[in-house]
């Protein structure tokens, strides 16, 4: 028997060969996955920043600083559709991307992105979601710069900051939304009737904002129109509501899109997907979320 066991011990070439299979073995590791050293262990200090699970998650990116930047490039005051066809196109690229996001809401310098319930997009990494979100968007913004502003080069680059809200159930999802658009509609009242004292009338901007303060939706409503006889809920729906995203549950929706949008043709072109709707709708109201009963409902596919 122990001679038998000699017999089948293996030679110095086999030896050999098993050696050489070890090495390339290691180096195939070492060179495709994070060689171990005795520094991993900075490791434990990153922070487990996972999103609870069964939550709505909503990243909001806002510009920084686009007082500024708006000065700077000449934006038209108070609104300017070039502008915000280009936040549209920038946020369809995330949608694009990001097939989880069932719903984008944005206005003036700021878009919401709302991610299915059961996401589990970057394992609902909170820092990966962001990050990824925001990078996305702002370099769209960059890239589809030229589209929109044809004759207006850009100065610096712009920024936006971004964070991640959890919201526990669709009725709490939906206020927030309720909110943003309307703080759209306040905006939008006052930079409209501040603008028009300023342009129209010549106040100083200090005296515009002297005149309008304390006063209310309906004394602005009352200036536009008996100063400058307009009636506020005449102006494009896209001012006064902001701009929606969802996906088309058409097979082809474009012209679905095109007709619900207050954008002018000069940008329609730029702006339009066939897989995505641009829409300038109440999202207060029951009757959207009747209409498009498949965003709460959405299921992971």
């Amino acid at each position: 028997m122990i001679k038998s066991l000699f017999v089948l011990r293996p030679s110095y070439k086999s030896f050999q060969k098993l050696f050489n299979l070890s090495l390339k073995t290691r180096n195939y590791f070492t060179s495709s996955k994070m060689a171990k050293s005795k520094f991993e262990y900075v490791k434990t200090f990153e922070i487990e920043d996972r999103c609870l699970p069964g939550c709505w998650i909503v990243v909001r990116i806002d510009g920084k600083s686009f007082h500024r930047f708006s000065d700077v490039h000449h934006f038209v005051k108070p609104n300017d559709e070039r502008a915000l066809g280009l936040m549209s196109r920038a946020a369809q690229k995330v949608l694009e991307d990001f097939k989880d996001v069932v719903l984008a809401y944005g206005q003036s310098d700021e878009f919401s992105f709302v991610f299915k319930k059961d996401t589990s997009v970057y394992n609902r990494r909170n820092s990966k979601i962001v990050t990824n979100v925001v990078s996305l968007f702002t370099s769209a913004f960059v890239l589809y710069w030229p589209r929109f502003f044809s004759t207006q080069d850009l100065q610096y680059p712009p920024s936006f900051d971004g964070r991640v809200v959890l919201y526990p159930n669709d009725e709490i999802l939906r206020d927030y939304l309720s909110w943003r658009q309307a703080d759209c509609h306040i905006n939008n009242l006052y930079n409209t009737v501040f603008w028009k004292l300023v342009q129209d009338k010549g106040l100083t901007p200090a005296q515009s904002q002297q005149r309008l303060k304390g006063t209310l939706s309906s004394d602005k409503n009352e200036i536009l129109y008996s100063e400058f006889d307009i009636n506020y809920n005449t102006l494009p729906e896209l001012y006064r509501k902001g701009t929606v995203l969802i996906r088309n549950k058409e097979t082809d929706g474009s012209n679905e899109a095109k007709s619900k949008s207050s954008f002018s043709n000069s940008h329609k072109s730029n702006l339009f997907s066939p897989r995505i709707s641009v829409l300038h709708v109440d999202i207060i109201s029951e009757s959207f979320w009747r209409e498009h009963p498949e965003i709460l409902n959405s299921k992971k596919s």
